[in-house]
């Protein structure tokens, strides 16, 4: 199982030394047809957690991982919260695996394949709190663009909202997911709630993924 299991490479060296993480400048995106990586959407995992932004991340132990075969493929999510109890909420974003996972009190309760930035405008790495909501939000950058289930992450507009997630696309910056998937993350994230966006590197269950 754990060969399998990716961890955000970036995340432990910011918890070990318990520094802010300089956010990479990029704007809101919108769904743009550019050509993307030939990269086959793959399984991460993982990230620290932290229950409350005013609060110091805790130690957080992977418990279980969706039981998903082979690579995720665009368009592609998974989503199953069944007899998983209450807990922090934490969302991992791998660039290099192209996927998002959801995990809830240590159990990964969502993954889908991701839209992200292209070169010129890359989807930034950091530990990012989801600072706004709208659900029917609507680019006021990019002539109109709509971005339903909307959470945003900076201040120069990078967000995870809904898209139409296919190879061959990329956007300015956001993390564009399915609007399935999105809606139903939308439904359970709350202001403050941390996004880890960084780029992966194997563990194993029962690892902590926050140490002093």
């Amino acid at each position: 199982m754990s060969s399998r299991i990716l961890l955000v490479s970036g995340v432990l060296a910011l918890a070990a030394i318990g520094t802010v993480i300089v956010l990479a400048s990029a704007p809101e995106a919108a769904q743009t047809p550019r050509i993307a990586a030939n990269t086959t959407p793959t399984r991460p995992v993982a990230t620290p957690p932290s229950p409350a932004p005013a609060t110091p991340d805790q130690p957080f132990v992977i418990k279980r991982i969706l039981p998903i075969k082979g690579p995720i493929k665009y368009g592609e999510w998974h989503w199953d919260e069944s007899g998983v109890p209450d807990g922090p909420l934490v969302i991992t974003v791998d660039l290099d695996a192209r996927v998002l996972s959801v995990f809830r009190n240590g159990y990964e309760i969502g993954a889908t394949a991701v839209l992200l930035g292209d070169q010129d405008k890359p989807t930034p790495t950091g530990v990012f709190p989801i600072t706004e909501k709208d659900i029917d939000h609507v680019s006021n950058i990019y002539t109109g663009a709509p971005m339903p289930y909307m959470q945003r992450l900076t201040n120069d507009g990078v967000s995870l909202h809904g898209s139409k997630v296919e190879k061959g696309y990329a956007s300015h910056g956001c993390v564009g997911i399915p609007n399935p998937f999105a809606a139903k993350l939308f439904a359970i994230t709350r202001l403050g709630d941390k996004v880890y966006i960084t780029r992966g590197k194997q563990v194993g269950l029962g690892d902590d993924l926050v140490g002093s």
